[in-house]
């Protein structure tokens, strides 16, 4: 979840992932499919994005989604493609960008430690109710202990990598 997160983060480069996971209501408001089901995604070059829906008659409701997703896209319709366009990125919208990134970051790690936390409370239920001996409650506690600091470092790695990608120009 956080490097799909991290993935829709926009960074001196175009890429699909920007768009990918972006959930747009098309056939008339019937359906509400993300842009990788319903179109392929390129980017010929790192200042622009290609759309080509595979059913030509919903490319019109596809724009409509990504201005109302107000991610500061401006999709155009160049016959059967949608065309998205960034201008480079100033060092404001770097600075932006780097405290979203933070802000991403720290509810990935939220989530980990949320987990941990009921990890822990099963734990402690079991060895209430003797399900668990002393030395198997610490042992458990232990490894829960460090799956949740290898999940919060790679999430640590992830961010790190992203926030190189931000700050290069």
């Amino acid at each position: 979840m956080v490097q799909s997160d991290l993935g829709s983060l926009r960074t001196g480069k175009a890429s699909a992932a920007l768009v990918d996971d972006l959930a747009v209501m098309v056939y008339g408001g019937q359906q509400k499919l993300k842009i990788k089901e319903l179109a392929g995604v390129s980017s010929p070059d790192h200042e622009t994005l290609i759309i080509e829906p595979w059913d030509k008659s919903i490319i019109g409701e596809i724009r409509q989604g990504i201005l109302s997703a107000n991610i500061g896209m401006n999709p155009s319709i160049n016959g059967q493609i949608i065309r998205i366009s960034f201008p480079p990125m100033t060092t404001e919208d770097r600075e932006k960008y780097t405290k979203l990134l933070a802000t991403k970051l720290e509810s990935g790690r939220v989530m980990i430690r949320q987990v941990r936390q009921e990890g822990m409370h099963d734990i402690k239920k079991a060895f209430e109710e003797k399900s668990l001996s002393e030395d198997e409650k610490f042992a458990e506690e232990k490894k829960l202990q460090e799956i949740t600091d290898e999940f919060v470092e790679k999430i640590n790695v992830m961010g790190e990598k992203k926030k190189e990608e931000l700050l290069q120009i």
